[in-house]
């Protein structure tokens, strides 16, 4: 067995995450479909910025999630001056 199988590596957030991807695929297999079923590029960019979203977001939650778990507890409890520029590190990863 691995690490992984023995360790799962899993946070509060990854249901929500996987509730996104979900959503991504579904509208991805919908764009699929409206192109081979020749419907207007208005509608198919409008089911690919909802993929783009979905996907963004998830993205965004889980390295949130990282910032907020794994990497504040390897680094472990900080004085103000310096949470204070950890917090700043994990807002601005927001534009990632």
């Amino acid at each position: 067995m691995t690490d992984v199988e023995l360790h799962p590596h899993r946070h509060a957030t990854h249901p929500q995450i996987v509730k996104r991807l979900k959503r991504a695929d579904g509208h991805l297999k919908s764009v699929i479909k409206m192109i081979e079923g020749g419907r207007s590029c208005l509608d198919i960019a409008q089911q690919l910025h909802a993929v783009e979203k979905a996907i963004a977001q998830a993205k965004k939650t889980l390295i949130h999630d990282h910032l907020d778990h794994c990497l504040a507890d390897a680094v472990g409890p900080l004085e103000d001056a310096d949470r204070a520029r950890f917090d700043e590190f994990r807002d601005i990863a927001k534009y990632l």
